[in-house]
């Protein structure tokens, strides 16, 4: 099923000349983001004290390297807010309140992305979800901020009496099995699908929508305060997802910890441009940050010996 099927209560309900397409700069970015975090998870823990040569013939630990390369994300992101200071001052509204959510999703990327594919059905007991069932009810949930955001800021409803879409999510696909079907990269891969969907369809909203009226869990709120709740969500079965590890009794590794903290740094240099127009400057460092990481993982990788 494409996104045009899948998604059409979003797409229906939004306007396409506001649509703020994921720039190639920044997809380019990611691209160079996962293949890092590979190298990082593909040295052993026990090689992080090894010798790693950097600038001007200077050693340091294999494990420096992995921390230069979230500190390179850390400057991209000084960097691109800086930019964006420069090109962008009165940006929408809806794109900077959508931004953080994008932090909160590799944040969630950088704990997922090294477990292994056994983690995702392991029972961790007392009734509570597995990981599947936990990512399976995000991307559903993400999937249904979309579409009834959508519907909600069409009608241009005061917040005294939003109503509901008509069927509500009726055709939304089941959490518990579309949703959560396939590997742990199938699951990431649907959530940035998903996510980047529906930023690409709503952070170019008017600022005149914002205050309009909507619904969440049986409440009267704010669009604005519909799209906030996207990178909150995410955080909360981020959580979740951590305390069922630990009913797993998993414990991460350092390379695994380590990848975490990179992820979550591009995150939020991401979180500077997602869904923001006219920053091309701003993408193109974060993407020179994420290039620079990327380099710095793999020349430790290479004085790790793997």
């Amino acid at each position: 099923m494409t996104n045009e099927t899948l998604d059409a209560p979003l797409l229906e309900h939004t306007d396409p000349s506001l649509a703020r397409p994921l720039p190639p700069a920044l997809a380019g970015a990611r691209a160079d983001l996962i293949a890092a975090a590979h190298d990082l998870l593909a040295i052993p823990e026990s090689a992080l004290t090894l010798p790693w040569a950097w600038i001007g013939g200077s050693e340091e630990e294999v494990r420096y390297g992995t921390y230069r390369a979230a500190e390179a994300l850390e400057a991209a992101e000084i960097e691109a807010r800086m930019a964006t200071s420069a090109a962008d001052p009165v940006e929408r509204r809806a794109a900077r309140i959508i931004g953080p959510s994008t932090a909160a999703r590799w944040d969630l990327h950088g704990l997922l992305l090294p477990l292994e594919g056994r983690l995702l059905d392991a029972d961790p007991g007392d009734d509570e979800w597995t990981i599947r069932l936990a990512l399976g009810h995000t991307i559903s949930a993400q999937r249904a901020y979309g579409w009834g955001t959508a519907w909600w800021q069409a009608q241009g409803r005061d917040i005294t009496d939003p109503g509901l879409p008509p069927g509500a999510w009726v055709t939304l696909p089941d959490e518990a099995t579309t949703e959560a079907a396939g590997s742990m990269d199938d699951l990431r891969a649907r959530l940035d699908a998903t996510l980047d969907l529906s930023t690409e369809r709503l952070a170019g909203l008017p600022d005149d929508r914002i205050d309009l009226g909507s619904r969440w869990s049986g409440f009267p709120v704010t669009i604005g305060f519909r799209l906030g709740r996207w990178g909150s969500h995410i955080r909360e079965h981020t959580i979740q997802v951590e305390k069922t590890l630990a009913l797993l009794g998993h414990t991460p590794t350092e390379p695994a910890r380590l990848v975490r903290n990179m992820l979550a740094a591009y995150g939020r240099a991401e979180a500077v441009v997602f869904g923001r127009q006219g920053v091309d400057d701003a993408v193109a460092r974060v993407a020179r940050g994420t290039a620079e990481a990327r380099q710095a993982v793999r020349s430790a990788r290479d004085a790790a010996g793997t």
